[in-house]
């Protein structure tokens, strides 16, 4: 692309080598075996050394490029001064090169939110079920998510020493999807992925309503999108208000990528402007084709239980 390119595509390009970085940071953490475990509201919401060092890493970073956008944290942590080891100057060039979609060409910083949730699925680290850990990075334009980055830190760790940890991919409205192979799973099976730690009666209500021949329970909502854009799941139900926005930004940008969609339980989109609730009070159902056949599911028992934003 000649030129400069637009803010949007800068600050992408940067969230991906962010991303990268807090992936790498992650996994350190992981391997010096200090996790550093708290609780925060009970034994299924934790926070590790990992969670606070990735989010300062991604924050300074990207505040330091970007001094005008507005950036949310899933980590409530105190101001400090950031250690220049955990700052990432870098930018991916791949998609420095890309052309802007035109609607996106002329936004400015200051119009742009920025979700972070530094280690998603932080119960499974601690666990060891590390293919559940995500690094998410949504930007969101207009109350709507447009772009996003997932980092997974322990990509290919099953296949042991020797083994390259770590994959990132990257989504964005009007351009695509990339860093991984979009798949379906069959059009005559449904294969519902869902909580594994956060269940109850209206989240198994919700799932069995669906009528799935499969479930698959796995931990991180950037995780189970993964599911959905790989072919292991045809939908992710979550009849909840468990989920936050710092969960659902990136993944959602990159599940409308590829033509999928994510709304709460009555099938409304979720806002992610500056000044919302940080909470998803309506649940969580993500697709990647057959939205409304899920959504139509739905009990009424569900919704009842659930209030919509």
């Amino acid at each position: 692309m000649s030129g400069n390119p637009a803010v949007i595509m800068r600050l992408v390009a940067s969230a991906y080598s962010v991303a990268e970085k807090a992936g790498a940071i992650v996994r350190n953490v992981l391997h010096s075996g200090e996790l550093g475990i708290v609780e925060k509201t009970g034994a299924n919401d934790l926070q590790t050394v990992a969670d606070r060092l990735a989010q300062q890493s991604i924050c300074a970073s990207l505040s330091r490029r970007f001094p005008k956008i507005t950036i949310i944290g899933e980590e409530d942590l105190p101001a400090e001064e950031v250690q220049e080891d955990l700052i990432e100057n870098g930018q991916s060039e791949e998609i420095l090169q890309k052309n802007c979609p035109e609607e996106y060409s002329t936004l400015k910083e200051d119009e742009l939110v920025v979700w972070v949730d530094p280690l998603d699925g932080t119960k499974e680290y601690t666990e060891g079920l590390l293919d559940n850990v995500t690094v998410l990075i949504g930007i969101a334009y207009g109350g709507r998510a447009i772009a996003g980055v997932i980092n997974q830190p322990f990509y290919n760790y099953q296949l042991g020493a020797g083994a390259t940890l770590g994959r990132t991919m990257w989504g964005m409205l009007g351009l695509g999807a990339f860093g991984f192979q979009l798949q379906e799973v069959p059009g005559d099976k449904r294969i519902v992925t869902t909580t594994r730690s956060h269940s109850n009666k209206v989240v198994i209500d919700c799932v069995n309503a669906m009528e799935p021949h499969e479930v698959v329970r796995v931990g991180g909502a950037g995780n189970k999108i993964i599911q959905l854009v790989e072919g292991k799941a045809s939908a992710y139900v979550f009849a909840s208000p468990g989920c936050k926005k710092w969960d659902t930004c990136a993944p959602e940008a990159i599940l409308h990528a590829v033509g999928g969609k994510l709304t709460d339980m009555y099938g409304n989109g979720y806002r992610y402007d500056a000044d919302v609730k940080h909470m998803n009070s309506a649940g969580v159902l993500a697709t990647l084709r057959n939205h409304g056949h899920y959504i139509s599911r739905v009990p009424q028992s569900v919704l009842q239980a659930l209030k919509s934003d």
